[in-house]
């Protein structure tokens, strides 16, 4: 009777170790971006977060979501890509609306053509490919950034679709995401160097 008993209390601490773990591994990533978050808010001030950091986690973590169709991962690690991607996004918000309310008189640029009727906000209408590659990720709304996303994504995923049977492309594919997000404070660093200070960065 007390071999069973300590058993259902093993199973159950089993159970809930693999639960906090596996809530680590999901929600574990982007608890360094609330005090980011919270102190652009607070400041109104983006210029010490490099808008680069998302460009990197985003794409490493679009990538390893495609590379799980070749290879399967758990779970958790799936809806931590799921939940990063999220953070990434509600960030690029926060930045580029903190920016165009800095720089009111900053040159509105876009990354695909627009018919906007905003008086305010006025930006010239260009065709797919006419966006300034001098400007890429900067643009001064977040739906460019979205559109970006989701044009790489859509790119990604059919050469997926299309490259799905060849293991070397899904180990290629793995060792990018790997690799990119590997290469995560790169564009901080840079960020710090020009800026001279690490001023706004958490």
């Amino acid at each position: 009777m007390e071999d069973e008993v300590f058993e259902h209390v093993v199973s159950v601490f089993g159970t809930l170790v693999s639960w906090v773990a596996a809530g680590a591994i999901m929600f574990g990533g982007v608890v360094p971006y609330i005090p980011q978050y919270r102190d652009i808010r607070q400041t109104q001030k983006a210029e010490g977060f490099s808008t680069y950091v998302c460009l990197v986690l985003l794409v490493a973590n679009i990538l390893r979501i495609l590379f799980r169709f070749g290879r399967y991962y758990e779970m958790p690690l799936l809806w931590q890509s799921i939940i990063m991607i999220g953070t990434m996004l509600v960030m690029l918000n926060l930045c580029t609306n903190v920016r165009m309310a800095t720089d009111l008189n900053t040159k509105r640029r876009s990354f695909l053509a627009t018919d906007s009727k905003d008086e305010e906000v006025r930006i010239p209408k260009r065709l797919f490919l006419d966006f300034d590659w001098t400007y890429f990720w900067s643009w001064s709304r977040f739906m460019d950034y979205v559109q970006c996303v989701l044009a790489f994504t859509l790119v990604a995923a059919y050469i997926t679709y299309l490259l799905l049977d060849s293991a070397l492309f899904v180990e290629t594919l793995g060792f990018l995401a790997v690799f990119t997000e590997a290469m995560l404070g790169t564009p901080q660093l840079y960020c710090n160097y020009q800026n001279k200070s690490t001023e706004g960065m958490r």
